[in-house]
């Protein structure tokens, strides 16, 4: 029997970097994974899933290169191509998880980990084959899956998860995609880029319902442009599958209707994967899918921790990560503060990108502040005219009587990458006549950001 300091279970964001964060603070580390190395958010996520829309990114700026004074002849996309791009993309960034795991001496363990009490872990290679390993302490990072909706089994050939969403061997016609958070909105763009008429249809009032509600608005407003058909307020009761593609009835606030299409996407969200685990076994408490954790990610069983989608926390690769690092720092005796979970960016890739962390407009007044508001229109933004991409705004909240930084809602080009700057400024209480204060580069889209919040304050130059 292997003994090691930490055994994570589970190899995504939250496995392979506690993994790689413990081995720095001098653990022997082993890693049990019964698939691909760096988990969903390598090989199925994240990483491929912006691969296909960089695709279709560039195709749309083929589409448009009139626009910018360039005549380029018909083009039209390589659907085999793009998805091999994609794969070849989520294969690289796996290779390269398995050489961070080479660099600080942590050992794959290949199969199906299960608790066994005493500290142990067991392990159900490919062959069926079983053998037990301990540690002194194991952490839970088995993270997600598609959720299923009992009127829409997910087949795999015309019901799908995000996975096969991900490698269909042709581009359909028709597409309806269930749900609109954002693995939903990103696919529906990709499709709808590349060619396919995509119909959504979402439970909720509006489309990504995360999200701020003037972000949502917005996104539809662009999804309509593009030529896309939505509805929302709306159910899907049943897909008929039996035809050479599906026909879904949806139930509307205007009456019951059939939509048909090649595919469906079920894109309602993320079961947890907690099952065969051996959490029942060891006495590990859970409640609504999730294990319950205390801040620094112990479980009510010592020396199990947990962390990642099977925890409280927001479903997100960073989240994951963050909870990882943390966890075994206090393992190792280091004193980290446990995180907030009101500072956690979030990202969505469509386009119009979104971006957003902290309070939107709505949650802020519920908590009972007293708000400035601040907007700047990118229509206003010299880079993004330039750029030839002036749909989206960014918001800003502030305390009205402190200052304090909210939140930041934003929707546009590359706001996913400016997103970064409010969470620093957050997390070190910034104000916003700090905001303004600080002088941001002409001609940049982050100059909306000091130009929201001058907007807040009465002070904005360029509206």
């Amino acid at each position: 029997m292997a003994n090691y300091d930490l055994i994570v279970i589970g190899s995504g964001p939250g496995g392979y970097v506690a993994a790689i964060r413990a081995s720095q603070l001098g653990m022997k580390v082993g890693v049990v994974e019964k698939a691909e190395l760096g988990g969903i958010c390598l090989n199925w996520g994240c990483i491929p899933t912006k691969a296909l829309l960089k695709s279709a990114n560039v195709f749309e700026y083929i589409q448009h290169a009139g626009d910018y004074g360039i005549n380029v002849k018909e083009a039209t996309p390589d659907h085999t191509s793009v998805i091999k791009r994609s794969r070849d993309v989520a294969a690289g960034m796996s290779k390269g998880v398995q050489f961070l795991f080479k660099k600080n001496k942590i050992e794959q363990i290949a199969g199906h980990g299960k608790l066994k009490k005493g500290n142990k872990v067991e392990v159900t290679d490919a062959s069926g084959k079983k053998t037990d390993y301990e540690a002194k302490h194991i952490i839970l990072a088995t993270g997600g899956r598609s959720r299923e909706l009992p009127a829409m089994p997910i087949d795999g050939k015309k019901i799908l998860g995000y996975r096969d969403a991900m490698v269909l061997p042709e581009r359909p016609q028709k597409m309806l995609v269930v749900g609109s958070g954002a693995i939903g909105v990103e696919f529906a763009y990709f499709y709808r880029t590349m060619g396919t008429e995509v119909t959504i249809v979402e439970f909720l009032p509006r489309i990504v319902p995360v999200e701020d509600e003037e972000v949502s608005k917005q996104l539809e407003k662009s999804f309509k442009k593009a030529g896309m058909t939505i509805y929302t307020n709306s159910e899907v009761t049943k897909v008929d599958t039996k035809g050479k593609g599906c026909v879904a009835t949806v139930k509307t606030p205007t009456g019951e209707i059939k939509i048909e299409a090649d595919v469906v996407l079920s894109a309602v969200g993320v079961a947890t994967n907690l099952e065969n685990l051996g959490l029942e076994e060891v006495g590990v408490k859970t409640e609504k899918g999730k294990v319950l954790v205390d801040d620094f990610y112990k479980t009510n069983v010592p020396n199990v921790y947990a962390i990642g989608d099977i925890t409280k926390g927001q479903a997100l690769a960073h989240v994951a990560s963050a909870e990882g690092i943390i966890c075994v720092e206090k393992i190792a005796g280091h004193h980290p503060q446990p995180l907030d979970y009101n500072n956690i960016p979030g990202c969505t890739y469509c386009s119009p990108e979104i971006a957003s962390v902290g309070y939107t407009e709505e949650a802020a007044k519920k908590a009972g502040y007293q708000i400035k508001v601040g907007k700047f229109p990118f229509t206003a933004s010299g880079k993004a005219k330039a750029a030839g991409a002036a749909d989206g705004f960014v918001k800003l909240i502030f305390d009205a009587k402190y200052g304090e930084f909210l939140g930041a809602h934003m929707i546009g080009a590359n706001v996913t990458e400016m997103i970064a700057e409010v969470v620093v400024a957050r997390k070190l209480e910034t104000t916003g006549h700090e905001i303004i204060k600080s002088v941001h580069p002409h001609p940049t889209m982050s100059e909306a950001i000091m130009e929201a919040a001058a907007a807040a304050y009465g002070e904005v130059i360029h509206l």
